[in-house]
């Protein structure tokens, strides 16, 4: 995917835009901006898988390409700003990483190419006409699966072969969301399974979803993906699973990383 990622950057660095062309012909290195609404933390392991595209592709950070990266570190209200920061710098692409980053880069601009990751659903967003033809200036890849949420469940299922309940940790606001949830219900509808769906739509919902869990007598606790509540507050909801002793199965490797499974 990240692979991916790169060639559609640098496919728009290249060719998308007549005022980068004419800068190259100037010698001048054409300059990405990357907005994001986490932590340079929260990001590390990516960021770094960028770089690492980018050198295979024989580009060198500082030398051939630059990169201006923005952090909100969990603010939303600060991306407005970042971004502002990023069109003065007049970088020549923009890439976000998740909706809310997303959503202030085609807010600041029309004319600069925007590539997007980790979108739950960008047509639902609002950011793109349709997957096919996205129209405008951005462009990208989805991370809509509600598929899988089911397929997580079935796994938790074999793992954990005396489950009856499960804590359902989701963010309503988000799009995308209701079909993750959906597909949730089909499986453990065929699996026996009861569910508990607990909507965290701010960090201080965490430990009250735990609470309601336990209250609930969950067995385990499944995360729906692509909420950014949820993924920032990652460690502390890793923790509190190990804490609270239920298995718990996440999204993304990121979370395993920060101490979570089963």
């Amino acid at each position: 995917m990240l692979k991916k990622i790169l060639a559609i950057v640098l496919t728009n660095v290249i060719l998308s835009s007549s005022h980068l062309a004419e800068a190259q012909q100037a010698k001048k290195v054409p300059r990405i901006g990357f907005l994001s609404a986490a932590s340079s933390s929260a990001n590390a392991a990516r960021i770094e898988a960028f770089r690492q595209g980018l050198r295979e592709l024989g580009y060198v950070e500082g030398k051939s390409i630059v990169i201006e990266s923005r952090y909100a570190e969990g603010k939303l209200e600060r991306l407005p700003v970042l971004m502002d920061e990023l069109v003065r710098l007049k970088v020549d692409l923009i890439v976000t990483s998740g909706a809310p980053a997303t959503r202030s880069a085609k807010e600041a601009t029309s004319t600069i190419p925007i590539v997007m990751t980790q979108d739950p659903d960008p047509v639902g967003n609002g950011f793109v006409a349709s997957l096919a033809r996205p129209g405008g200036n951005i462009t990208g890849l989805s991370a809509l699966q509600p598929e899988l949420s089911g397929k997580r469940l079935e796994l938790l299922k074999e793992i954990v072969p005396r489950l009856s309940r499960v804590a359902v940790f989701g963010t309503s606001t988000i799009p995308g969301s209701a079909e993750s949830l959906r597909e949730t219900e089909l499986a453990a509808g065929a699996l026996g399974v009861q569910l508990q769906y607990l909507d965290i739509l701010s960090p201080k919902d965490i430990e009250t979803a735990f609470r309601a869990a336990s209250k609930g007598r969950a067995d385990a606790v499944l995360v729906l993906g692509a909420s950014f509540i949820l993924n920032s507050q990652r460690k502390q909801i890793a923790e509190l699973a190990v804490k609270s002793r239920l298995p718990a199965i996440y999204y993304a490797a990121e979370w395993v990383e920060e101490g979570g499974g089963l």
